[in-house]
């Protein structure tokens, strides 16, 4: 029914118009972030929220009939992040909980977040929506960030807890969200290697 897909464009372009910042091409988690700073004096803008934002448009887009007009809107909101999320992953293939913080605000990696990253990114390649020679580094460098936060025993550590802010995590730590992400991350991967 046309008045569902509708609705929802109604809501989600509401919900962009208000906590998307094209400055700096990512999502607030609400309006109370707005005058929020890291230590770095940047904006807060909170991992594991924006890989909710990116790694529903991975579920979201594929829903979207094909000759919708308002399908373009998706599909380029998902490359702007694509292209943001290249620029600010950290060395260590992971993305900080607060991701303009740096490893100096936050020195413990993070793994939900990365997962729904990686999740999004692979997906990106393997749709056709991304180009793989650009992005396909990104995505293989964080799942080998990823595949190190596995312990021997098979648990996901450095997931950080419930929470709706950037915060702490820890490497005996684990959430069912960052192993369903880890999960989502890992069928994308295993697409994308062939």
């Amino acid at each position: 029914d046309q008045k569902y897909l509708e609705f929802m464009d109604q809501e989600y372009h509401a919900t962009h118009d208000l906590l998307w910042s094209d400055d700096e091409q990512l999502f607030f988690r609400d309006s109370s972030f707005f005058d929020r700073r890291e230590k770095n004096g940047k904006n807060v803008f909170w991992a594991r929220g924006n890989g909710w934002v990116f790694g529903g448009l991975a579920l979201m887009i594929p829903d979207m009939p094909q000759d919708w007009e308002g399908r373009a809107f998706y599909v380029d909101l998902f490359r702007k992040m694509a292209v943001r999320l290249k620029e600010i992953q950290r060395e260590d293939g992971t993305w900080s909980m607060g991701l303009l913080g740096g490893v100096e605000g936050y020195p413990i990696k993070e793994t939900s977040g990365t997962s729904f990253f990686t999740f999004g990114l692979a997906w990106g390649i393997n749709n056709g929506l991304i180009d793989r020679e650009t992005y396909a580094p990104v995505v293989f460098k964080a799942w080998q960030a990823l595949e190190d936060c596995v312990t021997p025993e098979g648990m996901l550590g450095y997931v950080q807890p419930v929470g709706a802010a950037p915060g702490d995590s820890f490497a005996d730590k684990t959430e069912v969200y960052g192993i369903g992400a880890f999960l989502a991350a890992g069928t994308e991967v295993y697409q994308l290697v062939g």
